[in-house]
């Protein structure tokens, strides 16, 4: 089955009861039993819910993974995979990392005793220098956040395993339309349903995909037991969401392109990241495991500084200055100052996130329209 097809029927049947096509918003929390531990496979919302089930079971499908759990916002999600470990733990992720990835890692788990190392990932051998045997965990954004960077997934899974370590992937930016991290050997796949998923910035949410039982056990019972998951009318938003999915990303794609090309040829911008040009550090590896770039690209002003991003910000009429990504619609933003600000101003601008850097997520509208807008900010 083709994606576009399994986007629309993953995870979902008729309602046996009535025969709706679309799933039921069971807005309950408890679930009668005509006896005790007699019930019809429900006991508790926070442990089970038909409309959260659907929604795991469908995103678990599109990503080819067995086991699916959502969760109350993505960050909850990441919550979930470093519960699993213990301290004295190791953890190796990437240096260019979304920020409050990082502020949950150096601010939160450091404390509890777990050890993480940034590294340019790009480069194996910077990895592989922090491999010890307490290495438990490698934690993989690609495309980063905001700098666009590729990570080889197959390359990170032989690591991985050569450490005996669990290898887990954001796959936020690319969603399983574009790349299927466990079909490359990944163990966890995580997602910010908020974005592309949901794709209609009216819901947040996280999800995490495994595919080996045992694993999926340990993050059933965290989920359980933590008790951060997501409520039934928001799963039911983002199923409807999936359905368009594969549809939305081809737009993403065909506009991300034509920006990217728009602004590396504008007299203002000193620096387009984009996957998609072949000058890009990890172009190849993005053609091996990904089946398009997808609809983020950052840019930095020839003019480095926050007043000349300030008027590129405020400027715009179609870009919407805002927080989050992966809607229909295009937002644009600055991570120095929005989503990156968790992360110390010299360790931000080693990776790249200097203060004229500038964070699209370009929607589904027309190209044209999206180009005249930026044309007439930066101008």
């Amino acid at each position: 089955m083709k994606f576009g097809t399994k986007a629309v029927h993953a995870g979902v049947e008729p309602d046996s009861t009535t025969g709706a096509i679309m799933t039921p918003i069971y807005q309950t929390s408890t679930y009668v039993q005509a006896a005790p531990g007699d019930h019809k496979g429900y006991e508790y919302s926070r442990t089970g819910n038909p409309t959260r089930n659907a929604l795991e079971n469908a995103i678990a499908e599109l990503e080819n993974g067995k086991y699916g759990a959502c969760f109350g916002s993505g960050m909850a999600a990441i919550d979930c995979v470093i519960k699993m470990l213990k301290p004295g733990d190791e953890v190796i992720s990437t240096n260019d990392l979304y920020g409050g990835t990082y502020r949950l890692f150096t601010k939160i788990y450091e404390g509890f005793g777990v050890k993480f190392h940034f590294v340019p990932m790009g480069d194996l051998e910077s990895v592989k220098a922090k491999v010890n045997a307490n290495t438990k965990l490698i934690w993989v954004e690609t495309p980063t956040n905001p700098m666009m960077n590729i990570i080889d997934i197959e390359a990170m899974s032989k690591i991985a395993k050569g450490a005996g370590a669990l290898l887990a992937v954001d796959n936020t930016f690319a969603t399983p339309a574009l790349q299927q991290p466990l079909s490359l050997g990944a163990d966890i796949v995580m997602h910010s349903v908020t974005k592309y998923l949901g794709g209609h910035s009216d819901v947040v949410m996280g999800a995490l995909v495994v595919k080996d039982k045992a694993l999926s056990e340990r993050m059933y019972f965290i989920q359980n037991s933590s008790g951060a998951v997501c409520g039934p009318m928001d799963s039911f938003l983002v199923l409807r969401g999936l359905k368009t999915l594969s549809i939305r990303m081809k737009q993403h794609c065909i506009n991300g392109k034509e920006i990217a090309h728009f602004l590396k040829n504008h007299p203002k911008v000193d620096k387009v990241y984009w996957p998609g040009f072949e000058s890009h550090p990890n172009h190849e590896v993005a053609k091996k495991q990904m089946s398009g770039f997808g609809g983020m690209v950052s840019f930095t002003l020839k003019e480095n500084t926050i007043a000349a991003a300030t008027k590129v910000l405020s400027g715009t009429h179609l870009f919407s200055l805002a927080e989050s990504l992966g809607g229909v619609e295009s937002l644009l933003g600055h991570p120095a100052s929005m989503t990156h600000a968790s992360i110390p101003k010299e360790e931000r601008e080693k990776t790249g996130v200097v203060d004229s850097l500038i964070r699209l997520s370009i929607g589904i509208e027309d190209a044209e329209d999206l180009i005249d807008d930026l044309k007439k900010a930066l101008a």
